[in-house]
């Protein structure tokens, strides 16, 4: 049950992230379309490849392979970032609002906790994970809400949220891949280590949600930098702007 119910929500984070992101980009129609489309491609590839047991572990030897999606995607991304400018600014033309609203489904981690609970996933990968994601979502409500109101925003409140949540996320994918069962690096040998991740419904949060949503974090993190205020970051500032700060 708690498989299906993973499943549900999962998928509805995946797709609302998604919408909510491309929909708000200052983009034509049709770059939208296209950004929609492999956003669900790859995710449709990443299910495939989990039903035909692509993400098993020692399928690889000691390379667990849902890592190999997450670094192709966050690299993928990464380096779109710094060689694509219509990528670039493509994100940085979404509000604030909606880079760090969307960061509130990652309460979702009580999932982690309650595999946890049951015995399918391992500490000390699913209480970081879970803890952290949830603080992360509640946080990110009333840091959502001010940027949603178009004032301005303390430029240190939003440096702490951001490097907590990306912190969250590489912490997570660490204690996940020094968790992994099968391999020699294996560090955190107690209980079942992290197999149930390489399955469906969970393997989408390591092959799409955590790379997209350091993606969300690392665009933050450049508006930041951008910003023509060391203190204070603008909500309604656009990407020209930010440039000639």
């Amino acid at each position: 049950m708690l498989d299906v119910i993973a499943a549900t929500a999962f998928g509805a984070m995946a797709a609302a992230d998604v919408l909510i992101l491309v929909s708000l980009m200052v983009v034509p129609l049709k770059a939208k379309i296209v950004a929609a489309a492999t956003a669900a491609a790859w995710v449709v590839t990443m299910v495939a490849i989990a039903a035909l047991g692509g993400f098993r572990p020692g399928l690889l030897g000691p390379i667990p392979t849902p890592v190999l999606a997450f670094t192709a995607l966050a690299v993928g991304s990464l380096i779109a970032w710094l060689a694509w400018r219509p990528f670039r600014d493509a994100l940085l033309s979404i509000p604030l609002a909606a880079l760090i609203g969307i960061n509130v489904f990652r309460v979702g981690g009580v999932f982690f906790l309650l595999l946890f609970a049951d015995g399918r996933l391992s500490a000390p990968f699913a209480p970081s994970a879970g803890w952290g994601d949830i603080i992360t979502g509640l946080a990110a409500i009333p840091v959502a809400a001010i940027a949603a109101s178009r004032q301005a925003l303390p430029g240190r409140v939003l440096a702490t949220w951001n490097a907590f949540g990306a912190l969250d996320l590489l912490v997570a994918v660490t204690l996940a891949f020094l968790s992994a069962p099968g391999t020699s690096y294996r560090v955190f040998t107690q209980g079942p280590g992290t197999v149930v991740m390489t399955t469906m419904p969970w393997v989408l949060a390591a092959t799409f949600l955590v790379p997209l949503y350091l993606l969300t974090h690392f665009t933050i993190a450049a508006r930041l930098r951008l910003s023509r205020s060391a203190n204070v970051v603008r909500p309604g500032a656009t990407p020209a702007q930010w440039r000639t700060a």
